[in-house]
Parts: structure tokens; sequence; C-alpha cells
């Protein structure tokens, strides 16, 4: 066995190279990542990373249970500020690290809620049936009983399978819903919990629609709308809150600005009487199902949601036009392009592409990656199983802020038509071009941001020498 020295030598070469190929090298069209930039990348590595700061709601007052968290309580309530004012919505819970486990506590937490009323030595119940997009169609893996809806929802008893039925959709377009089965579906089934979201996701959610329909019930469904996709999107392409959804979950690193993390949002005003389910929803999120939240990342998530919030606006309409001008190129250039021509395609960052007629999914992904494209191949709604995939879902926000506008992804789509349909090996080439984009945008430019990070690095490692090494070898990268 190599001598520590040597192993660690060896992984922080091999760390090197894969860095340096996945930020230099590639273009990463993969829809659920997003590289952060450097001041939140600096924040995931100061002191509160490896630190713990589990706190509750106990008599009215909100208790911590460990000493030196005063800057981590501020950094929470801060950040819950910043992100309410990203959504417009009343309250946050940032506990959860994963949108999956923030759809797991939304779960839990309604399971308790549903249960509140029940009388002395009665049983407790699951969720009587839930309404959700099917996995074929797109629907969200952490949405499915097989991810964390499992054990939340009572089972069939003549058949054995749990109590789920799903959006209905449209036969001329499989990734829209069709409204009039819909209506009929809420009316004859009554389900307790509507799951709007997807992962394969290029059109907005029927929310407004379910929600005028299901105002006036005596005890209508919860709405939640898991966005995990489209969290940054949030108001440019669709606003749940406006449109009458209770709960908007998601994960914080896919079109948010990063850490990799989760969030539940909550429109439930005091005096609701859907109120106490964020009771139940916070208390499900700690002590129900975290104890240390990862604090790094939590200082990480405050940097990226005053980003977020500086930049939104712009950030949202280019990845917007930047989807629709790289589905108009892939088409353009000889690729099946899934969704509406008459919609551009996609209404959100994706863009979803028909491979099969040049080989499988899997098979093509791995093309493109070998020629420095990074992508996800991905089952359509017609194929029989994921490992038979025909599609490859493509996304643009990463590459959106390292600075490509409309005109660049014409040029990336020529370069992944000769991969695709003519079996080119273009690595070399999308390397060269990948050189074009290699500053990050919508954040502060590395001449400002350099100082500030410097600056979080010198807390950490004070009287090294390490913060100034690290400006001027950053200075010497980046030309800045």
């Amino acid at each position: 066995m190599l001598p520590f020295a040597e192993k660690a030598k060896d992984l922080a070469a091999r760390t090197e190279r894969n860095s340096a190929w996945r930020q230099r090298d590639c273009f990463n069209l993969i829809p659920s990542e997003s590289t952060p930039s450097l001041l939140v990348k600096m924040c995931e590595i100061a002191d509160p990373s490896g630190r713990y700061a589990e706190h509750r709601t106990m008599k009215g007052d909100e208790i911590y249970f460990y000493q030196g968290t005063d800057f981590v309580r501020d950094v929470e309530i801060e950040c819950q500020k910043e992100m309410a004012a990203f959504f417009g919505c009343t309250d946050i819970e940032l506990r959860p690290i994963s949108g999956q486990m923030a759809n797991e506590v939304v779960f839990k937490g309604l399971v308790k809620f549903i249960n509140r009323g029940r009388a002395e030595g009665q049983l407790s119940r699951r969720m009587r049936l839930v309404l959700n997009n099917e996995l074929i169609y797109g629907g969200h893996l952490s949405a499915q009983p097989m991810g964390a809806l499992f054990n939340f929802v009572e089972e069939d008893p003549l058949t054995g399978k749990e109590q789920v039925v799903n959006f209905p959709v449209r036969k001329d377009n499989p990734y829209k819903p069709d409204l009039d089965a819909l209506a009929a579906i809420l009316e004859s089934h009554k389900p307790e919990l509507v799951v709007f979201g997807k992962s394969m996701f290029l059109y907005r959610e029927p929310v407004k629609f379910v929600a005028d329909i299901v105002r006036g019930w005596k005890d209508r469904p919860v709405l939640m709308y898991d966005m995990a996709h489209v969290l940054g999107l949030y108001g440019a392409f669709q606003a749940p809150f406006e449109e009458g959804a209770d709960v908007v979950t998601g994960s914080t690193h896919k079109t948010f600005f990063g850490t990799q993390r989760g969030v539940v949002a909550g429109n439930i005003p005091k005096g609701s009487p859907l109120r106490p389910l964020w009771i139940e929803i916070k208390g499900r999120a700690f002590p129900g199902s975290t104890s240390n939240h990862h604090l790094g990342t939590l200082l990480g998530l405050l940097m990226a949601s005053y980003e977020m919030n500086a930049f939104k606006q712009p950030f949202q309409n280019q990845v917007r036009a930047n989807a629709k001008a790289l589905a108009k190129a892939l088409h353009e250039h000889g690729i099946p392009v899934e969704g509406d021509p008459a919609d551009g395609y996609t209404e959100t960052h994706q863009v979803i592409i028909r491979v099969r007629p040049f080989g499988p999914g899997m098979e093509i992904a791995r093309r493109l990656e070998t020629s420095n494209v990074l992508t996800n191949y991905q089952a359509l709604p017609d194929d029989a199983t994921f490992l038979e995939s025909s599609g490859i879902r493509l996304g643009v926000q990463e590459m959106t802020r390292f600075g490509m506008v409309e005109k660049d992804f014409d040029t990336l789509a020529g370069l992944m038509s000769d991969i695709i349909i003519r079996n080119k090996p273009a690595g070399v080439e999308v390397a060269r071009y990948r050189k074009n984009f290699l500053t990050m945008g919508f954040t502060l430019p590395p001449a400002e941001a350099m100082p500030l990070a410097a600056r979080i690095l010198a807390g950490i490692f004070p009287d090294t020498g390490y913060a100034a090494q690290f400006v001027e070898n950053l200075r010497r990268v980046t030309g800045a």
C-alpha cells in the first residue's frame, strides 16, 4: 500500500485533471447540474463546514442545542429572507439537504397533518390517494412510490399497489396535460395531494387549472410543486404560488445557482386551515429527517441566493432564449427534437432530442461524452424501459452562465450533429470551442470576487500565506 503522502499526491493530480477537463474542455449540458461561483465554493469550505446547528421551535422560541452557532443562525435566517423574496412566499425551510429529502419532508408532514384530529385509540393512516406525473412521461423519481413517496400513501387492497393516479397527457403532445381528462380525474378520485413537477420538463404545469377546480371542495387537496429542475426560473417560467400552490420544493443546484441542497417553500399564512401543515413540515425537517444539515453548503446557499436575486431576470431570460435557440439549431442540423415547434420546443432550460435513428440513447450519450459534450440519456414516453432509452435530455443553464448566447448554441449544435449523425469524433474541436466560454457571469467578475474569496480563505488558514498565494495563482490562471 502506498504511503499517505503518495496517495494524497495521486488523488490531487487526478482531481485536478478531472476538474480541468470538465471546466475547460467540456460543454456541460446535463440539465440537473450547475457549477457554483467562486464565492459560493469558498463559502462551502469555510468554518461552518462540518459544524452542527440543530434547532427547533419549543414554546414559541427557536432553541439551538449547540454553542458557537450565532453566525450560522443569522445565516439561516438571512437565507430564509432572501429565498422568501425570490419566491414571494411566507415561509422557507432550509434544512433538507437534497430535493428528494425536501419532498420526503413534505410527505411526512402531510401524513402527520391528516392524522391530527383522529380519535383516541384510532390508528393513524397514510394519504388515501396522490395525483402526480407518471415516470415515463417525465415525472420525477422522488414523487413516485419507489422514491420519496414510499410508505406515505395507502395501498389498494385488491392490487397491492399504491393509490397513485397520474396526470393524463395529450395524444398529440405527451409533454402536455390533457385538461379535460384531468378535470374528470380530479372529480372522480378526489386526491389528498397533487404533486406538480417533472424531471423531463418542457412546459408549464396546470397549477391554476387544478386550483380553480378544487378551491370550493370541503376537503381540497394540498397542491405541491416540485420545482427541482426549474427553481432558478421561478417567475419567468411559472410562479406556482400566484396560481394557487401551497408548497414548492426543489433542489438548489440545477437552475438555481447552488449549492447542492434542498428547500421547502410555503405560502400558508397564519390563520389558514393549512397552517398546522407548515408546523409539521418544520418538525419533519428536524428532528424528523436531519441532524447536521451541512452548514457549509448552507452558507454557500446564502451567497448563491444573493447572486440569484441580483441577476434573476437577465439570467432567466437568457436561459429560456438559449434553450429555444439550441432546440431550433438541433432541428435544423437534422436531429429530431421533442415538443411542439410552435412553442419553440420548450419553455424551460431543457431540450429533449430523439436519437434512436442514430443509436440507443445510452450509446449516443457515451459518444457525446467521448467528444467532450456531457448529456443525460432519457427514456421517452414511447420507450419500454429506461435501459432502452431513445432520447437525450439537455440543459443550457450552466453554459448560459459561462457566457453562451443564442448564436453560440448553433455552433455547438453543428458539432453535436457531427457526433450524433455522422459518428465523427470531435473532442479536439469541442475542447477548442469551449475555451471561448471560461468566465462565469451572473456573479461578481473575477477581479472583484478574488479579494473576497481570499478573505474567506484567510479566516480558514490564518497566518499561512494561503490567501495571498491563492489570489496570485487565480489571477495568473484567469488573467484577471
